[in-house]
């Protein structure tokens, strides 16, 4: 008898179908060749001097600003980044800004490090900044003032949302006013599938407190554990105080600077075209099947679509249907500084295979309604109202 099929909307990950293996190895083979003797020494703090340099020109070319290598740090993904930026400017018991419903990865590093999470809404304009200021005015200017602000601008995860152009300038005048430091994690900019994207925030302003971060597991593979850490020079050093790893994996880095050594462009727009596809595959499956009991996001990049569902379901049972139909997705819990039970889930589609889309997302649907406890409409008309 064959194993039951699985439908895996739980993680986010990359489409392995598209991932550019004979690319991958014609770089792999060019590296080696000619950094063997620098793949026995130890990277540094900075490391790979090429990638740095190939994720230097990637910014200054989404950005349209001057970017210099020589201000970005290799990570060991961007939740190095995260937990290195944490330890360097908090103590437990010290409080960081952030939007309530965010990254579970920083949420976990900062409940380890005793952070106080002082959580803001998120809508489909990001982080509600016009709330900012009151928040700062209860937290005050003593032991409670944050640390620093920290922002998923663009394709936010989980919500997919993309903070708006004004809410952005505000946020930058705002920290520049109360003198916050702001941590913008834009792992996610470049998984982009149309329409315009408004510039990050070290591009809006000269603020020298914005410490940015930015990743290549979204747009080429998690596994090669390489994002990077922008910062001026002296937020820069505090950072890298913190780290004692004597460098990343220059082998993967030397490979990747290969691989990117005429630009990110092409590739990275070839590889989002299946990850559209996959997009539009699970908002279109949603609209088909479950219109009547959901609502959802439709980003316009990310690797998630971020569903609503009435506060009448069973959340215990429908975790309990969906794994014994054998779907699988990230609870909305995940995602909240709190932990809270939020009447949302998440799912991760660019890995998942179109059949499997197609297929699971009906499973879906059929278990959510099953789990209500009534036949009420839904107390809601869209993702965030």
């Amino acid at each position: 008898m064959s194993e039951a099929r699985k439908f895996d909307f739980a993680v986010g990950r990359t489409n392995p179908a598209t991932f550019p293996i004979e690319r991958v190895q014609r770089a792999a083979h060019a590296a080696i060749a000619r950094e063997f003797a620098e793949i026995t020494e130890y990277p540094g703090r900075l490391g790979h001097p090429s990638l740095r340099q190939v994720m230097a020109r990637r910014e200054s070319e989404r950005e349209g600003v001057a970017v210099d290598a020589d201000l970005i740090s290799l990570m060991n993904g961007s939740m190095q980044a995260v937990t290195l930026t944490a330890e360097a400017l908090t103590k437990p018991g010290d409080t960081v800004v952030l939007e309530e419903l965010t990254y579970g990865g920083t949420i976990g590093a900062y409940r380890t490090l005793g952070i106080d999470m002082q959580g803001l809404p998120v809508d489909e304009d990001g982080m509600k900044v016009e709330l900012l200021e009151a928040k700062l005015d209860e937290l005050g200017e003593g032991e409670r003032k944050p640390k620093f602000i920290y922002v998923l601008t663009t394709y936010q995860n989980p919500t997919g949302a993309m903070m708006s152009l004004p809410r952005r300038r505000r946020l930058i005048d705002i920290a520049r006013e109360r003198d916050i430091p702001v941590v913008e994690d834009n792992c996610y900019g470049d998984v982009h599938f149309d329409g315009d994207k408004p510039p990050s925030l070290y591009a809006l302003s000269d603020y020298d407190k914005i410490i940015y971060m930015c990743s290549l597991s979204k747009i080429l593979a998690p596994g090669m554990r390489l994002g990077y850490l922008y910062a001026q020079q002296e937020l820069l050093d505090r950072i890298l105080s913190r780290r004692h790893d004597a460098g990343g994996n220059y082998l993967a880095a030397a490979i990747v600077a290969e691989l990117y050594r005429d630009g990110v462009w092409d590739l990275t727009e070839e590889l989002n075209v299946s990850l559209a596809t996959k997009k539009n595959l699970v908002v279109d499956g949603l609209a088909a099947e479950a219109a009547d009991v959901c609502a959802w996001s439709n980003p316009a990049g990310g690797l998630f679509v971020w569903v609503r569902f009435p506060e009448d379901v069973d959340q215990d049972k429908l975790l309990q249907l969906t794994a014994e139909a054998g779907f699988h997705y990230a609870q909305g819990a995940n995602f909240h500084i709190a932990g809270e039970r939020v009447p949302y889930l998440r799912l991760a589609f660019g890995h998942v295979p179109d059949d499997d889309i197609r297929d699971g997302i009906p499973v879906l649907a059929h278990c959510i309604r099953q789990s209500r406890t009534s036949n009420l409409p839904p107390a809601f008309a869209g993702l965030f109202d």
